[in-house]
């Protein structure tokens, strides 16, 4: 976890930034677009000028995504820890999911890197990158699509 409050990339918005030629990250967008009632998450796609300024910013890969990001009140989360902070934003009983957070490093890093290095083999990968309809646009972030 990084804070980001320095960025001149983001201006404290809850943010989601996801790879929008992976499928399994995609769907994960969708999944919270779906569940997030509130609001209180904007989206980025990592290929974006926003999503690659980020990437950039905290010395990430800027071509090969092998984490999404979430970023919470200033917060910057990667791998499974961005999953868990995502799912503690959300109603019901997704918050439970969070729990992943409290896995032992040893474990939860490995699991998360292997699927992240397999995802597009398991999973697929988009021919081009997401990019929002008409309806999901107003939850991107500015330049993050």
């Amino acid at each position: 976890m990084q804070d980001s409050s320095n960025s001149g990339l983001f201006d404290g918005r809850n943010l989601i930034v996801f790879d929008g030629e992976c499928v399994l990250c995609s769907n994960f967008f969708q999944f919270m677009l779906r569940r997030d009632r509130t609001r209180q998450f904007q989206f980025a796609t990592a290929q974006s000028p926003l999503g690659q300024g980020l990437y950039h910013e905290l010395g990430l890969p800027t071509q090969n995504f092998q984490t999404n990001l979430v970023i919470v009140e200033g917060k910057v989360y990667q791998r499974l820890d961005a999953f868990a902070a995502a799912m503690r934003r959300l109603p019901g009983m997704w918050p439970v999911l969070s729990l992943c957070r409290f896995l032992p490093a040893v474990l939860k890093d490995p699991l998360y890197r292997a699927i992240a290095r397999n995802r597009y083999a398991i999973f697929g990968r988009a021919e081009v990158c997401f990019t929002p309809d008409a309806s999901t646009q107003s939850r991107f972030a500015p330049q993050g699509y």
